[in-house]
């Protein structure tokens, strides 16, 4: 396949990521197959990197486009943000010396629970109204970034919708809030598993520029689209995603 035919077909699929990652994350349920399918006989390390140096500029726009449209809780979210970092950074290096493999047959399971649960309680992130505040809000924030940063540095597979659910379960966010608090965190966890990546030298900077610029453009289109259309637009996008997330995590450990 010709280069520039290649980096077109990489660009349009991180175009499609950061539109899928702004609005309820699993941008890489997109892009990373796109990056197998197109390099097959290139290290997955180095596709994982070339991921992660699109969809951190993707989450890192979505995430300056809510905060001008959403109250962020910064005294709660920038801790947290900073123990997704630390998570994450922990995971990506655990997983140099231990094989998540075991994840693979339970995490359809954990999804299929996320997704049941939220069709059962139609109410669920409708409506914003926050549980806590204060120190416990920033405690229970940070908790989750810590697991699931360390989770994002581990294994991966829908580390956004894991927070967005949280969030929205524990903390009692609407799916818009909830959305836009996701994307600070994952942005952060996205940096630490990045400046791993580049530490071990599996990033193509030829290609990051290009998928960079593409994931931007998606992000900026998904969170317009969030944006205007509320927490109920949000939980139908994190229905269908979850319940991808659900088919490719059960083929991929069942059906390979």
């Amino acid at each position: 396949m010709p280069p520039l035919m290649e980096l077109m077909l990489v660009s349009l699929a991180s175009l499609l990521a950061g539109f899928v990652d702004s609005i309820v994350g699993g941008g890489g349920l997109v892009l990373v197959p796109a990056l197998f399918a197109v390099f097959p006989n290139t290290h997955p390390a180095t596709l994982f990197g070339i991921n992660k140096s699109a969809s951190v500029w993707g989450t890192g726009m979505a995430t300056w486009q809510y905060a001008r449209r959403v109250d962020m809780r910064w005294r709660a979210l920038l801790p947290a943000a900073a123990a997704g970092f630390a998570g994450s950074f922990a995971g990506a290096w655990v997983v140099t010396v231990i094989s998540p493999d075991f994840l693979r047959k339970v995490l359809p399971f954990i999804l299929l629970a996320v997704l049941g649960y939220t069709l059962a309680r139609k109410d669920l992130g409708r409506e914003h109204a926050p549980r806590l505040a204060g120190r416990a809000e920033m405690l229970a924030a940070s908790t989750i970034g810590l697991l699931i940063g360390f989770y994002d540095g581990f294994f991966g597979p829908g580390t956004g919708s894991f927070f967005v659910f949280l969030f929205v379960r524990l903390l009692g966010y609407d799916f818009l809030n909830a959305s836009a608090s996701a994307k600070l965190l994952n942005t952060a966890t996205n940096l630490a598993a990045l400046i791993l990546f580049a530490i071990k030298g599996h990033v193509w900077w030829h290609f990051a520029l290009a998928l960079a610029i593409a994931n931007v453009l998606g992000s900026v289109l998904g969170t317009h689209m969030a944006l205007k259309h509320g927490a109920g637009f949000v939980r139908v996008v994190f229905i269908v995603v979850v319940t991808a997330l659900i088919l490719k995590t059960g083929h991929d450990a069942f059906l390979r």
